[in-house]
């Protein structure tokens, strides 16, 4: 389980603990079941990150909502993540290399899947430069997330795939690449993060 998710376990089990003592045990069960929820969506589920060169990882679990492709070579590739509370909510590294940017951002809390959401939402992104490309991953919150959580900072390396953070209780992940990425996942696919390959990048 994640750090990040130990209050929200502990806290509901404490809770749970006075109607017991009280000797109304059926309540009790209501808090259980908000813990073993909380246990369920705080998971942190191992993962074999595939070694293949030049490759991009999905950077979060969940379904692929948007694909839109560069149409020059100054633009970038955009690959939209939508997370459900059911999917694990880690985001990983698509890349290994150098956080060379964190650009918190506040706003509202759209549907994650609303076109506006990208520009509009509360987010948080991060520029990963690598050693053959330069990717920028978004989280985005959504209805029910509330709170962008990211462990790196600038000028921290990350590998392929490794935890960089999380989004808690719903949200959406984007990831922008380079027009020498060809696009590996089509909208509608699911994904896993840091085990799918998202894209690969041109010989």
């Amino acid at each position: 389980m994640v750090r990040d998710g130990i209050p929200y376990v502990a806290i509901p089990v404490l809770v749970a603990m006075f109607p017991i003592l009280l000797g109304y045990w059926p309540i009790s069960l209501v808090f259980f079941a908000v813990a073993a929820f909380m246990a369920f969506f705080f998971r942190d589920p191992r993962r074999t990150i595939p070694t293949e060169p030049g490759i991009i990882v999905a950077p979060a679990d969940g379904r692929v909502t948007l694909v839109n492709l560069a149409t020059g070579p100054a633009d970038e590739s955009l690959v939209s993540i939508f997370l459900s509370p059911l999917d694990v909510h880690l985001n990983r590294s698509p890349i290994a290399g150098t956080v060379t940017g964190v650009e918190y951002q506040k706003g509202k809390f759209l549907m994650a899947t609303d076109k506006r959401a990208r520009l509009e939402n509360e987010q948080n992104m991060l520029t990963i430069e690598g050693k053959e490309l330069t990717v920028k991953c978004t989280q985005i919150a959504g209805i029910l997330a509330r709170r962008i959580v990211c462990w790196k900072k600038v000028g921290e390396r990350v590998e392929c795939g490794e935890r960089f953070g999380m989004i808690k209780f719903g949200s959406r992940t984007d990831l922008l690449m380079p027009a020498t990425v060809e696009v590996a996942v089509k909208e509608g696919m699911k994904v896993r993060g840091g085990v799918t390959i998202i894209g690969r990048i041109k010989a």
